[in-house]
């Protein structure tokens, strides 16, 4: 696949993940989105539901492994990519990690929290025997819109 193709298979998922995102904002959660597509096809999906779901490990990310590992039948996602509306926090860096994700996709940095670029650079740490590739800015413009209209509604 050239660049061209990928940046256009990048952004399409994205934009998928924008509207899980959406999906979030609408049940009061931060409205992130994430999906994982593995050989071509979406096997996972996922936005928050830490407050709907009282579970502070239910972002985006961590559900959307959940399901790709429950079709795939395996917790090791080989080859897989993770596309997320948001960086990614140290929690979920540490799933991406242990699921052996091949490349992140993200959209907006996090400047607080971020696991990725922002705060901590996790996915590059010596000594850990498994990388993964990192693309960021994909639809980060609408990515950083959505969650600034979320944080202006709650204020």
């Amino acid at each position: 696949m050239t660049s061209k193709q990928q940046q256009r298979v990048d952004q399409q998922h994205m934009l998928d993940a924008l509207q899980l995102a959406q999906q979030a904002d609408a049940l009061n959660e931060v409205p992130v989105g994430a999906l994982v597509v593995s050989k071509g096809r979406v096997v996972g999906t996922g936005y928050n539901r830490c407050v709907a779901d009282t579970d502070p490990s239910a972002h985006a990310e961590v559900l959307a492994l959940r399901m790709a590992a429950t079709t795939l039948d395996n917790f090791r996602l080989d080859g897989a990519t993770l596309y997320v509306t948001l960086e990614p926090c140290l929690m979920c860096c540490g799933a991406l990690l242990q699921a052996r994700i091949a490349r992140l996709v993200f959209g907006a940095r996090e400047p607080r929290t971020g696991g990725v670029v922002s705060v901590h650079e996790s996915l590059r740490l010596h000594g850990v025997d498994h990388h993964v590739a990192i693309t960021e800015g994909v639809c980060a413009d609408e990515s950083a819109e959505l969650l600034r209209l979320f944080f202006e509604r709650r204020r």
